[in-house]
């Protein structure tokens, strides 16, 4: 039995705060590389090119990526042969997100009442915490930091067991044409298919946990992630809403069984400020 302490897990939090909030990903720095190589549109790409100089500065001068510095989604998958001692998990990731939005001088978006728009928690707590008990006795820990703008155009839809294919490609692309210019594309589409209609959303959010360029293992779901991406980067959406053949960077899609009556579709929408970081312990 391999023992954590609950300090360490949040001083890890902390360190990934600051870390996803200021330094974007190689991942998405390639792709927009290559994005910048390929659209059409001089508007289009003078606005990538401002993105990748944007991350640069970030980089440099440990500032955030963008004003809105989202909500801390961690993804945790601990190992069964961990102990965490000297604290709790869940106590551990908040006091881990607060110091990093303190001591980062990150936004703080979170209010207390969802109607009381004046009662911001000032720490950005509390982390939305996802657990998952896993072989062996390591602790990986996962920090997406999710903007305001695009989770409120993502979308979840209960479908007819007998849909077709085709009415689940409508479902994703007219998501897509519905955010426009206000989720900030180019942007990172993480589609659910499965499970049930709290579980499926899930699914969706770990869609975008996939590095970008990476497609899914099944060969026809690959091939439909590429399908809708050139689908979607045909709606001349365009970066920031401008117009462009760079709409989005990706789609990603993860399947799970799910029951017979049942063909739950969810869509979730990441900006081009793709905030996700992990470390393991």
């Amino acid at each position: 039995m391999r023992e954590i302490e609950a300090k360490k897990i949040a001083s890890t939090v902390r360190d990934l705060c600051l870390e996803a909030n200021t330094n974007l990903s190689e991942d998405i720095l390639a792709a927009l590389n290559k994005a910048l190589a390929r659209e059409t549109s001089p508007s289009g790409r003078e606005i990538i090119r401002q993105i990748l100089q944007n991350a640069v500065i970030a980089k440099k001068e440990k500032l955030p990526i963008c004003q809105d510095t989202g909500t801390a989604i961690v993804f945790v998958e601990i190992g069964q042969d961990v102990r965490i001692i000297n604290g709790l998990l869940v106590e551990a990731v908040n006091e881990g997100v607060s110091q990093g939005y303190r001591t980062g001088f990150l936004r703080k978006s979170q209010v207390a009442d969802p109607l009381d728009r004046n009662s911001n928690t000032c720490d950005n707590t509390p982390a939305i915490i996802h657990s998952e008990l896993v072989p062996g006795e390591e602790l990986k820990i996962g920090l997406l930091c999710k903007g305001g703008g695009a989770e409120n155009r993502s979308a979840l839809k209960m479908f007819n067991p007998a849909t077709s294919q085709t009415e689940i490609d409508e479902f994703i692309i007219q998501t897509v044409k519905n955010a426009g210019p206000n989720a900030c594309p180019p942007l990172i589409v993480g589609v659910g298919i499965g499970s049930n209609f709290d579980g499926v959303a899930l699914l969706a959010k770990k869609a975008l946990l996939r590095p970008v360029g990476r497609h899914a293992s099944s060969p026809f779901t690959a091939k439909w992630e590429k399908a809708l991406l050139n689908r979607i980067n045909s709606l001349n959406v365009g970066p920031m809403g401008l117009g462009g053949t760079t709409t989005a960077l990706a789609v990603n899609i993860e399947k799970r069984p799910c029951h017979i009556s049942s063909l739950p579709v969810a869509v979730n929408i990441e900006c081009h400020a793709h905030r996700y970081k992990e470390a393991r312990l």
